[in-house]
C-alpha cells in the first residue's frame, strides 16, 4: 500500500500545531484555533480514524475480522504501553520536582496524584480512569481504538446507519450531561473516587462521534465509495460562508463579543455542535484547495505524520521540560523560549526518522525473503509458486500496514 503523503503531512502538521499550543511560550497564545472554533485535536483524533478504518477494512477483507480484531488488539496494547511509559515518567520525575513547591504548574498537573497519593493515583491511572492534563489524550486514543473492531462488526451485521446513529445518540445525549451522569452513577454504586475533573478534559461520549464519522469515511475509501471531491464541490459554497463568519467569531469572542447563553455549541471538551460544522467546513475547503497545499507535504511532516505515535510521546517530555523550567513564572521568555521550541522540535524529527528507518529496515528484510524464497523456486515452477507465495504473504502485510499507522 502507497503511503498517501499529503494525508501524513497533515497530520504531521496537526502535531506541530498541538505542540506549539502545549509548549508554556508566546507562540501558546497565537496557535490555539487560529483558524476558527478547530483545535488540532480534532483534526489528530479524524485522521487517525480515517487511517485505521481503511487499514482495518481492508485488512478483515483479505485476512477475515478475527486477524483484523487482533491486530487493533495489538495496536491497542501498544498505544496502551506508551501511555505507561508517560505515566511512570511523569510520576518517577515529574512529581518529584513538583513536589518541591516552587513550580505551580508542574504541580497542578499531578494535583490529584498529590491529594489522593501515589498508590490510589497509580491505580487509577492504570484503569485509565485518572487522566492528568496532557495525559489525557492518548486514554481517549486507546478507549476509541479498542472498541473500533465493535464498531466495525456491528456496522458489518446491521449497517452503517445503525453504528452512527448510536453514535449521534451518544454525542446528543453528552450535549446534554451525559458524562456528568454516568460519573454520578459510577460513583453511586461502584464507589469511583476520582472526580470529574481529573477524568480528563474531553468528553469521549462526545468525541466518540468524529472517531466513528472517520472509521466510517476510512471504510467507504476503501471500497473505493468515498467520493470526498464531488460531495465537496457540492458545498463549497456554504463552507466559504461558513469559515469566515466563524472565523471573524472566534477572533470577536473576548473582545467585547461574548457567546453567552450559545457557548456550549462552541465547547471544544464537549464537542459543541458549531465546532463539528466549522470542523467539515474547514475540510471541503482543504479538499478543495489539495492542489494548491500540495507543495505543503515537506518530508519533515510527512516523516512526523508516519510516526505519529512516537512524536506525540516525544513532545509530552519536552512539554513536562517546560513547566519544569517555568518555575513561578506565568510564561517561558527570551532564550528560554527558542531553546525549548528548537529542542522540541527537533528531538520529534529526530524521533521521526529513528522510527522511519526501523520501517524501512523491517520492509527491506521482508522483501529481502521473499525474493529470496522466489528465487529458491525452480523457473518452470515459478508461474505457478507466486499465486500461492502472494497469497501467504498477505497476512504479514496486513499487519505491517496497522503498524505503520
Amino acid at each position: 500500500m502507497r503511503r498517501f503523503e499529503q494525508l501524513d503531512a497533515l497530520r504531521g502538521l496537526m502535531l506541530v500545531w498541538i505542540t506549539f499550543t502545549h509548549l508554556p511560550t508566546v507562540c501558546s497564545a497565537y496557535l490555539n484555533q487560529p483558524f476558527g472554533f478547530v483545535s488540532a485535536a480534532e483534526g489528530f483524533i479524524f485522521l487517525s480514524a480515517l487511517f485505521i478504518g481503511r487499514i482495518g477494512f481492508r485488512l478483515a477483507e483479505r485476512s477475515g475480522y478475527s486477524a483484523m480484531r487482533q491486530n487493533l488488539q495489538t495496536r491497542t496494547l501498544r498505544l496502551y504501553l506508551y501511555h505507561l511509559l508517560l505515566l511512570s515518567f511523569a510520576f518517577l520525575v515529574a512529581v518529584p520536582i513538583a513536589a518541591g513547591g516552587t513550580r505551580p504548574g508542574l504541580h497542578n498537573l499531578m494535583n490529584f496524584y498529590f491529594m489522593a497519593g501515589p498508590r490510589r493515583a497509580v491505580l487509577d491511572s492504570l484503569l485509565l480512569l485518572y487522566r492528568p492534563p496532557l495525559l489525557d489524550i492518548l486514554p481517549m486514543y486507546v478507549n476509541f481504538l479498542a472498541l473500533t473492531p465493535v464498531a466495525l462488526i456491528i456496522s458489518r451485521k446491521l449497517g452503517w446507519k445503525f453504528t452512527l446513529g448510536g453514535g449521534f445518540t451518544l454525542w446528543l445525549l453528552a450535549q446534554f450531561g451525559l458524562r456528568q451522569t454516568v460519573w454520578q452513577l459510577l460513583n453511586h454504586y461502584l464507589g469511583l473516587q476520582v472526580p470529574l475533573n481529573e477524568m480528563g478534559s474531553f468528553d469521549l461520549w462526545a468525541w466518540q462521534l468524529l472517531w466513528l464519522v472517520g472509521i466510517w469515511m476510512g471504510v467507504h475509501w476503501a471500497k473505493g465509495q468515498l467520493p470526498v471531491v464531488d460531495f465537496a464541490k457540492k458545498l463549497t459554497t456554504p463552507a466559504l460562508i461558513i469559515v469566515p463568519i466563524l472565523l471573524i467569531m472566534r477572533y470577536a469572542v473576548g473582545n467585547g463579543f461574548e457567546l453567552g447563553g450559545y457557548e456550549q455549541f462552541f465547547d471544544k471538551w464537549h464537542l459543541g455542535l458549531v465546532r463539528l460544522i466549522d470542523f467539515g467546513a474547514l475540510g471541503i475547503v482543504l479538499i478543495r484547495a489539495r492542489q494548491y497545499l500540495r507543495p505543503l507535504s515537506i518530508r519533515p511532516l510527512v516523516l512526523l505524520g508516519q510516526s505519529s505515535l512516537q512524536v506525540f510521546c516525544t513532545h509530552i517530555f519536552f512539554c513536562f521540560a517546560g513547566l519544569t523550567l517555568l518555575g513561578n513564572a506565568s510564561m517561558l521568555n527570551g532564550w528560554k523560549q527558542l531553546g525549548l521550541l528548537s529542542a522540541t522540535l527537533l528531538a520529534m524529527l529526530l524521533t521521526a526518522k529513528l522510527f522511519s528507518k526501523r520501517e524501512q529496515i523491517a520492509d527491506t528484510t521482508h522483501s529481502t525473503a521473499m525474493h529470496t524464497v522466489i528465487r529458491s523456486v525452480p523457473e518452470p515452477e515459478y508461474f505457478l509458486a507466486v499465486p500461492t507465495l502472494a497469497k501467504k504473504a498477505q497476512p504479514r502485510v496486513g499487519r505491517e500496514l496497522v503498524q505503520s499507522h
